[in-house]
């Protein structure tokens, strides 16, 4: 059930219910509503991220903004999660997330989304007045000994009750992203996010391995930079904090 953190929440909710409409999709093409429009998904929406190159049982990741968003409209998110637009067994529209959000005149929240099949999804946040630099470990992960059954965690804690996406056992690639709608306007929203030790679980429950990317999101006006494993060339010290997979996510627009 949908937590309620007060005045803040309510209207955080007004926002949600018009910004927060349209699905991920790998199969659209590029419109002309602004920033990487329809690249990677549906118009207006533009993505910096990457899919995993195989199926598994869930995803994790330390998430934080490293800056302060500027939304206009729509918004932008930084997220993990799995499914997507016709991802089904039988290509129902059905998919789980959890991440950091940006809305219009908001502070930034962590918060889960979930869509089950012939239902609109259900925005769920999870916690509010996130700062700029905050961490928070995030995963979506599907539940020991019940297949097809998932929870997103926060911080090592379950935040939502069981959630029964039907057939959905071993059949998604994880994803990492950030995301931006323009909220149909010719805007670019702009955001820096950091993703640290990105993993999949190679079971039900957990045994966590490190990402490997498969598909990369990099719509126009927007960039994602890999930070573990260090690209050649680049040095590291052992005393560095960041741990693989980790990325940063942001708009490149001035």
């Amino acid at each position: 059930s949908v937590r309620t953190f007060g005045a803040l929440l309510v209207t955080a909710l007004a926002t949600v219910a018009v910004t927060w409409t349209a699905p991920f999709s790998t199969s659209a093409t590029a419109g002309s509503l602004g920033c990487g429009s329809g690249a990677n998904g549906s118009a207006g929406y533009a993505y910096a991220g990457f899919q995993s190159n195989g199926v598994s049982s869930g995803v994790r990741a330390t998430v934080a903004a490293t800056r302060a968003a500027s939304v206009q409209a729509g918004h932008a998110a930084a997220w993990i999660g799995v499914g997507g637009k016709s991802a089904g067994p039988k290509g129902e529209t059905m998919w789980l997330q959890t991440g950091v959000a940006a809305l219009p005149n908001t502070p930034l929240m962590v918060y889960a989304e979930i869509t089950r099949p012939q239902s609109d999804p259900v925005f769920i946040p999870l916690l509010q007045n996130v700062q700029v630099g905050e961490r928070h470990r995030l995963a979506v992960l599907e539940m020991n000994r019940r297949p097809g059954v998932w929870r997103v965690w926060v911080d090592g804690k379950p935040m939502t009750d069981p959630i029964v996406l039907s057939g959905s056992h071993r059949i998604w690639k994880p994803i990492a992203t950030a995301e931006s709608w323009n909220g149909g306007v010719q805007t670019c929203n702009g955001f820096g996010f950091r993703f640290d030790r990105v993993g999949v679980a190679r079971s039900l429950g957990g045994s966590w391995k490190a990402f490997s990317p498969g598909y990369t999101f990099e719509d126009r006006g927007y960039a994602v930079r890999q930070l573990r494993p260090a690209p050649p060339g680049q040095r590291t010290l052992a005393s560095d904090p960041v741990r693989a997979y980790a990325f940063d996510a942001a708009s490149t627009a001035a």
